[in-house]
């Protein structure tokens, strides 16, 4: 490594610094609570030709791994204040390639507002891992949380699902993509950072693993269950555009796929104006996918004739 482990932070990582980060010659950053503010805190793990491919663009994995992070504080009202990075690095990745990885976080730093606090760096003997822990605040008391999901709300998700796995496949050549719009809904996420949900939602996460998946961590969460009308759950032209293709594989890879980073809400049905004007002011697309009820905890899929759907996995599992 050229220059050595020192040189190679000052290189590509000191210019993404905030003030609170010392420069990066010390072992902490020093951050200042906002007053009025809670602390919100997430992690993600990207591990080379699992969560990425090694031929991916670097800028990009860079910016999909801050945005993971992004979402995470989306899903909970939060905003941006900044993030801690730790690279396992091969040695066969060249200079040049984290030259343009730095770039990328440049990039989406300018565009969400934060900075690098620090992190660490190490020698990977297997592929590349990149792991990303975001610091947002949200008003004290105000994170919207998943236990809060009540008999009667309805269910509501931003954007549309389907398209991050559908991507994928295109990225490997399973389905045609011919504007690329899907390879590059799962190259480069987009988090819905801005709505403003306190106040009108009672339950929200982002939707990573999968909408039927996370919809079960809200029902468990909140120890309720969750009626999802597929015809209901909203796909754009380009994942419609493949249904024929993939025939009875469709439907089931939109709801359990994963890599959306879409939100997925819950609120009493009295908040549906509010909820849509919220939206509106972000300028995020957001639909009614189905209701809240007491019962079992868990998640019910119905059809577009009104009957009983099941899946054989309800979204990714990491293990």
């Amino acid at each position: 490594m050229a220059g050595g482990e020192f040189s190679f932070i000052a290189r590509h990582f000191g210019p993404l610094a905030g003030p609170e980060a010392l420069g990066l010659k010390d072992d902490a950053a020093v951050l200042a609570p906002t007053p009025g503010q809670d602390l919100i805190l997430s992690a993600d793990t990207l591990v080379e030709n699992v969560h990425f491919f090694s031929d991916d663009a670097p800028d990009l994995i860079a910016r999909k791994a801050l945005r993971c992070n992004l979402s995470d504080l989306a899903g909970m009202g939060a905003r941006p204040r900044g993030y801690l990075l730790t690279i396992a690095r091969p040695n066969a990745v060249p200079d040049s390639w984290f030259a343009r990885f730095a770039n990328g976080l440049a990039t989406d730093q300018e565009q969400f507002g934060l900075s690098l606090l620090g992190g660490d760096t190490t020698a990977s003997r297997g592929g590349l891992v990149l792991t990303i822990t975001i610091l947002g605040e949200v008003p004290h008391g105000r994170a919207i949380r998943r236990d809060g999901a009540r008999a009667g709300d309805d269910i509501w998700v931003t954007g549309t699902i389907g398209d991050g796995a559908l991507g994928l496949l295109a990225r490997q050549g399973g389905v045609p993509d011919p504007d690329h719009y899907l390879t590059g809904r799962y190259l480069l996420p987009q988090p819905r950072l801005g709505l403003a949900l306190a106040g009108i939602a009672s339950s929200a996460m982002d939707i990573s693993d999968g909408l039927v998946q996370d919809a079960g961590h809200i029902a468990q969460a909140s120890q309720v269950s969750l009626t999802i009308r597929t015809a209901a759950v909203p796909a754009s032209d380009q994942a419609r555009a493949l249904r024929n293709v993939l025939a009875d594989r469709w439907l089931p890879l939109c709801l359990s796929g994963g890599d959306d980073y879409e939100l997925l809400l819950t609120c009493p049905p009295d908040h549906s104006d509010a909820i849509r004007q919220a939206a509106s002011s972000a300028r995020f697309a957001i639909t009614r996918i189905g209701s809240v009820s007491q019962g079992k905890p868990g998640v019910e899929l119905l059809d577009e004739q009104g009957r009983r759907f099941s899946l054989s996995q309800a979204g990714w599992q990491h293990f």
